[in-house]
């Protein structure tokens, strides 16, 4: 019966009803799926004040898929009980049956059998009794026939713990006569067309209400990738800390300012075709501060500031070498350079997310290229204190309380801190970022004041995306591999900050 029918066939019925219908009762009396009086229902709301409803749940108990079997067939140990003849069953055959192994167990609970473990060929299972009641098939089909009530509550329970039984809520319509009842439905006009104006037959057909709470289809749109929501969550708290974006729109470098202005050696492994991209064309950088160049020059090369250099002959040619920067120091180096040049200098906080290249072996949790997040504080007489309590703060925003620290090496800081958080997952202490204070081999050639300290952290930003998202594989986050569903499924990211004060610890 499709719904028009169904429709006509209730309002007839609530006619001659005295106050209302059931939707349930009615799709019994009727023989079809209670889902199509509901759709009927819907359908003469639509159309005003014919009829009202009142949205009523009721809970009853239904029978499983495996319980509808048993009210049909039996059930296991009846079943198990049937098939052994006089002269016993070999066990292991029994249970090769389809009810074998269950109703083995519960017919020998019920002593409805028993096994002879000393017969020739093998433990032989034979019939205690002549012949049983199935009292579970019997209380299903009472469940089956709408009798639920006539079980105790202790029979219910057994039969839910087999799962063969389940409480339903039921929602059913209560209908009563509307304001505007009547028993012919009339079809209401959706559109007004130019044909009803001219003719004005509009004046005598009746409207269907606009809906104005309806909800629109949901426009195509792009949806963020997970790496952007999380970056854009960094980029908050940075903002909220006071810092200042660095621009990191150069991909492309020179290994002057990715190494040299740095203090890291041009012999330094890092600098290796085996760790670093360089470009064949432009292979080299045409423009460099020269006077800048020439005391960066003379700081590895000779010494001064209080240091004594790498003592190494300095090359102008391995400087200008263009590659893909391996880091975002290089705009931190770019960014404090400019602030030197500032008479006088004004304390400043910079920071950047962007992403780096390092020619790496592709796995799991490694590519060969990857998004660096740092954070640089420039001002007069900044220590090691300085730097833990700036951490804290940052840290603390993402969520994370309890810190270490661990003496490190680092080419172009000293002191140089590895930074590890206690993860409670994995119950384990693991490293989150690194940091230090900027050498003043780096830091003086570029004309900053001997006074003027620099403290700098900084952390990738994939694994804490993938952490927070749940991703094993770096590549089913980045790449050809990436689920694009996966990409418009994902939540928006909110970091979960704890206030109070974080435990910080050195390690020794």
């Amino acid at each position: 019966m499709a719904d028009g029918p169904v429709a006509e066939v209730l309002l007839r019925r609530l006619e001659a009803a005295d106050g209302g219908l059931d939707s349930a009762e009615l799709a019994t009396e009727l023989g079809v799926e209670h889902q199509t009086v509901v759709g009927a229902v819907k359908s003469l709301q639509a159309l005003g004040q014919i009829i009202e409803t009142e949205l009523r749940s009721t809970k009853r108990w239904e029978l499983t898929a495996e319980g509808e079997e048993i009210a049909q067939e039996g059930s296991h140990e009846a079943r198990v009980f049937r098939s052994i003849p006089p002269e016993g069953l070999p066990q292991s055959e029994l249970m090769r049956l389809p009810s074998g192994k269950v109703g083995f167990s519960k017919a020998m609970s019920n002593k409805w059998i028993r096994v002879d473990k000393s017969a020739a060929d093998g433990p032989r299972v034979f019939r205690v009794v002549d012949s049983v009641e199935d009292e579970v098939q019997r209380r299903l089909q009472l469940v089956r026939g709408g009798q639920a009530e006539k079980l105790g509550e202790k029979e219910r329970s057994e039969l839910r713990k087999r799962k063969l039984l389940t409480e339903a809520t039921l929602k059913t319509y209560w209908v009563s006569k509307g304001s505007a009842f009547s028993t012919s439905i009339s079809k209401q006009e959706t559109e007004l067309s130019p044909e009803m104006i001219s003719s004005g037959s509009w004046r005598d057909r009746p409207f269907k209400p606009y809906n104005f709470s309806a909800h629109g289809v949901l426009p195509d749109s792009g949806h963020l990738h997970p790496l952007l929501k999380v970056r854009s969550q960094f980029r908050q708290i940075f903002l909220e800390m006071g810092f200042t974006e660095m621009p990191t729109d150069n991909y492309i470098e020179s290994s002057f300012w990715n190494f040299d202005a740095l203090f890291q050696p041009q012999q330094h492994p890092a600098r290796d075709q085996h760790d670093t991209f360089f470009l064949r064309d432009p292979a080299q950088a045409q423009q460099l501060p020269m006077d800048y160049v020439h005391r960066v020059k003379r700081t590895h090369s000779q010494g001064g500031y209080g240091s004594q250099g790498y003592k190494y002959t300095w090359k102008l040619d391995e400087a200008r070498k263009n590659l893909l920067r391996t880091h975002t120091t290089a705009a931190s180096a770019r960014a404090l350079y400019r602030l030197a040049q500032k008479k006088p200098f004004t304390p400043a906080k910079y920071f950047s997310i962007d992403r780096v290249f390092r020619n790496e072996t592709l796995d799991a949790t490694h590519l060969a290229e990857f998004h660096q997040i740092e954070g640089v504080v420039a001002d007069h007489g900044l220590t090691l204190g300085h730097l833990m309590g700036v951490l804290r703060e940052f840290f603390t925003k993402l969520g994370i309380t309890q810190l270490r620290f661990k003496p490190a090496y680092n080419p172009y800081t000293e002191p140089s801190m590895e930074i590890f958080s206690y993860h409670q997952g994995l119950k384990k202490w693991v490293e989150v970022g690194n940091s230090g204070i900027f050498r003043p081999e780096m830091l003086l050639p570029m004309g900053l004041p001997e006074n003027v300290s620099v403290i700098a952290w900084g952390l990738s930003l994939e694994r804490p995306t993938m952490i927070k998202y749940g991703i094993n594989n770096i590549r089913e986050l980045v790449g050809h591999k990436v689920n694009l569903q996966m990409v418009y499924d994902s939540p928006l990211c909110r970091l979960d900050a704890e206030r109070g004060p974080p435990s910080t610890q050195e390690a020794a």
